[in-house]
This record gives structure tokens, sequence and C-alpha cells, in this order.
């Protein structure tokens, strides 16, 4: 074991302070961007999480963030001319106004809730993986509705109660969980339903639609196939490609963009102003330690790696305090219905970051190696 790790694990209180602002500055920007990137996710639950392999958009359209993505009616036949492909069918959202039928005692809830349609078929190229063979069933009831368990005090509703989606009643079929939303509610249904409340109808044009495949290992060769010979009607995405799009079309926006750079600029303030002070303390009071290394004929070049490696391992000491806090948020997040979703290329940034962070706070802390002179040990 290193003379620095020691030090840093025998005295962890006076470092404990650089370790804590390290972890700090970490959770912050990666709660901050998984907190963005959850949200977006969750919108788009139902699509991301289904069985299909691919999904067709407007040409001029890469996500469903902010745009148009409704489709010609006529581009549904040209895509099953593709022998790959086994099912397609039209993404189906809409909104309609909630009303719960409180039992006695109770408040009557009136709010605007997102309505997103499956087809509660088995295998069916709609239907989340995520849901239950008995989740699946429950769909199939006419008039059946899904929530998230998050949402039921919102709703004012519980399992097996009934409400009102735009006049129509409707009845709480199911409770599923990871479907929240911090705008508004979101409930699944059927699309038989849909039809039946009015809110899902044919016409001349439709919603994205997805695909499924023979072989989804293909999904790239026919999303290309697709594309060739789209011209210009539509585009083919696979799954992944989806996912991504719409997760860089939100931090792209200008006020979220503002806002991740804010956070990033003031952990790293906070990072590196704590950090490098508090390891400026815990060396000022070892200073006699060092003192009697020098006296030992330790170079100075020597004592200042010591330093640069205590900072090290307060770096990884940070980063690994950071993830675990960031963990623990996202599970607390998670339970008032705010989703944080943290990608592992957010992860490695803000690590590295926090890395940095830590060699540059134990740079600025070095200075105070000048105050270890030989001859103050014989005060």
């Amino acid at each position: 074991m290193s003379l620095a790790l020691a030090t840093l694990i025998y005295e962890w209180r006076r470092y404990l302070a650089a370790v804590i602002a390290l972890a700090f500055s970490g959770m912050m920007v990666m709660a901050f961007s998984g907190l963005f990137a959850g949200i977006i996710h969750t919108e788009f639950a139902t699509w991301e999480r289904s069985r299909a392999d691919l999904i067709i958009l407007p040409a001029n359209v890469k996500s469903l963030v902010n745009s148009d993505s409704s489709l010609p009616a006529r581009v549904k036949p040209l895509i099953y001319l593709n022998p790959e492909v086994v099912e397609a069918e039209p993404i189906a959202e809409n909104g309609a106004q909630w009303i719960n039928i409180p039992k006695p005692g109770h408040k009557q809830v009136q709010t605007f809730v997102r309505i997103f349609g499956v087809q509660p078929d088995r295998n069916s190229v709609t239907m989340p993986t995520d849901f239950t063979e008995a989740q699946r069933i429950a769909l199939m009831e006419p008039g059946a509705v899904a929530i998230d368990a998050s949402q039921q005090a919102a709703l004012g509703v519980g399992l097996g109660d009934k409400a009102s989606l735009n006049g129509n009643s409707v009845w709480v079929r199911s409770i599923l969980h990871g479907y929240q939303s911090p705008e508004q509610p979101l409930v699944v249904t059927s699309y038989q339903t849909l039809r039946q409340i009015g809110l899902e109808r044919d016409g001349l044009r439709i919603g994205p639609l997805m695909v499924g495949l023979r072989d989804p290992k293909r999904a790239e060769a026919v999303r290309d196939q697709l594309n060739a010979g789209a011209h210009g009607a539509f585009r083919a995405q696979t799954m992944k490609e989806f996912n991504e799009a719409n997760e860089k079309a939100v931090m792209s926006e200008q006020i979220i963009g503002l806002l991740l750079g804010f956070s990033v600029f003031l952990a790293t303030l906070i990072g590196i102003g704590v950090t490098s002070q508090t390891l400026r303390g815990a060396i000022l009071s070892n200073i006699r330690e060092f003192a009697s290394l020098r006296a030992l004929g330790i170079s100075m070049g020597s004592l200042r790696l010591i330093v640069m490696e205590l900072s090290f391992w307060a770096g990884i000491a940070g980063t690994l305090a950071a993830l675990l806090f960031t963990f623990g948020i996202s599970l607390l997040a998670g339970g008032i219905g705010l989703p944080i979703s943290v990608r592992p290329p957010t992860a490695i940034f803000v690590c590295g970051m926090m890395m940095v962070i830590a060699i540059i706070s134990g740079a600025m802390a070095m200075g105070i190696l000048k105050k270890s002179q030989p001859a103050d040990l014989l005060r």
C-alpha cells in the first residue's frame, strides 16, 4: 500500500470534506442530466419498451420531440412489401379529460391525461415487453385502462375503480410501474377502447409505424432496404436510434442546454474550491510529517507526487460516492414520479470530470509544501 493511500485511509476524517464535495458535484450533474433523460424516456415508455424492431417516421423527422410525426395512411401497405416485415401498427396517442368517481369522503379529481394505445394481442409489436400476461389480458376488456402506481393519488383512483375519459366510462384494471410522468399522468389502454371512447379514428393520416421483423438481428439491414425504397415518403430507424434521437432532441433544447451547462460549471466550481482547500488544510495539519520526510532526504518532487496521489485517491472515493448517491436519489425520485435515467456515456463523462477536478485541486494544494522546512522540526 502506498504512503498516500495509507494516509487517506488512516486520516479519512480530514479528507472527508473533499470526498463529499466531489461526490456532490458529480451527483448534481448526473442527477440533472438523468432527470431530463428520464422524463423523455418515460414520455415514450410504451413505444421504447415495445417489441418493435423498427419505427417509421416522416422523412424529415428524426424524433417525436416537438415535431409532426404523422404519416400518410398509404405508407403502411408499402412497409409490408418487404418480406422481412411481419407486423406494422401505427402509434396511438391522444389526450383526454380525466374525472374520477370519488368514493364517500374523497375528493373528485379532474385533470388532463395523455393516453397511449397498445394492441393487447400476444406478442403484438406495440405491447411493452415489461407488461405481464395478466396486464395484457386485463387490457383486452372493453373500457379497461392501466395507470402507474405513482399516479393513483393524483388521479384519485385505485385498482378496480371507475373513472371518466371525455365523458366515457373506463375502469382501472391494471397498475403499472415505471410509467410515471412529472407532467401529465399517463394512461395506457387498448386500441379497441380508444375507438370506443372516440379517441382513435381511421383517416388519411396515421401515427408513426411500429414494425416487427421475422429476424430482429436483421433490423439494420431491413432499415436500409426500406429507406432505399422510400423515395422520400418515410424514414426507417432502429429502436435504438429512435431512443437516442429522442434523448438528443431533448438535451439540445436551449433551456435544457443552459441548465446542464450551468450545473457543470457550478459543480466544477464547488468541486475545485472545496476540494483544494480541504487538501491544503489536511496537508498543513501534517506539515511536520512532510518536513520529516524532507529531513530524511525525500525530494520536493517526491512530496508533490504524494500530494497528487492523495488527490487521485480522493477523486476515486468521490467518484464511487457520487455513483452511490445518484443511485439513491434515483430511487427516491422514482417514488414521487420523477424518473432519473443515467446513461453510461453521461456517467463516464462525469466520472472523468471529477477525476480532473481532483487532480487540479491537488495541483493547487501543492504550494503548501513550501512550509515543510526540516529546520522547523528543531523548534
